[in-house]
């Protein structure tokens, strides 16, 4: 049962982190629709070269993944970092502390509740995670993705942003479609909505976002901040 549990948290994790965006124009006024799709491929290559050009993006989190027959919302919120080339780390502070971290080579998911750590070849799982893609600028948004007008209204404390949908021009294990608020000075993510094939959506909320950074929280970027250490009585789980 304790597997079984810690299985169905690892499979909602790996769901949540899997994923990231793209772009597209919300003008005030309408514009003709080869207009807008030529507005929309703009902003997605510019999004494209913000994450393209950043050596690392360090940014906070808070997450909302709401399943489609069930009542239950999972809520979590934490900070995370990509660095270049194939590092990443999220660090979730609530609603238990939990850390993801990969040095490009492995992958690690540690479980402070369950006194657990799960450790795999990173290779399999960073090539169908969006968000690592995306943020690490690996991908390729105008090839990977149909960049498309959205199907929902902004939100009232993203007014300013643009939004876009993406859909996988080829079928995707975890995503069926992403719409992205995208800031119009400097082309950053600031909310992204992933659905997957089972209509479960992820909210992923970027704050306080920095391109480029020396620190994250308190610590030195620096090769050693992407190996994590656990207590002493962790049970390492090893899946090669």
């Amino acid at each position: 049962m304790r597997n079984s549990s810690l299985y169905c948290l690892m499979r909602h994790h790996k769901q949540a982190i899997r994923h990231l965006i793209l772009i597209a124009a919300l003008l005030l006024l309408p514009l003709p629709a080869e207009a807008q799709a030529t507005d929309l491929l703009e902003v997605a290559q510019k999004l494209q070269n913000t994450y393209e050009k950043a050596a690392n993006v360090v940014a906070h989190f808070s997450q909302t993944t709401t399943m489609k027959f069930s009542s239950r919302v999972k809520q979590g919120r934490g900070t995370m970092i990509f660095r270049k080339p194939g590092r990443m780390r999220w660090d979730y502070t609530t609603p238990e502390y939990q850390v993801l971290v990969s040095d490009g080579e492995t992958i690690s998911m540690y479980f402070e509740k369950s006194a657990q750590m799960i450790v795999s070849r990173a290779k399999e799982y960073l090539q169908s995670d969006v968000t690592y893609s995306f943020f690490a600028g690996t991908g390729n948004i105008l090839k990977d993705f149909d960049v498309n007008e959205p199907d929902l209204s902004n939100d009232n404390d993203l007014e300013d942003s643009i939004l876009i949908k993406l859909t996988p021009k080829t079928s995707h294990p975890h995503v069926s479609s992403i719409h992205a608020w995208i800031t119009p000075d400097t082309f950053q993510i600031t909310h992204l909505q992933i659905v997957d094939h089972f209509d479960t959506v992820t909210d992923l909320f970027f704050t306080n976002i920095q391109i480029d950074a020396d620190y994250y929280g308190s610590r030195e970027i620096n090769d050693a901040l992407f190996y994590f250490v656990p207590p002493a009585n962790t049970e390492i789980i090893e899946q090669y």
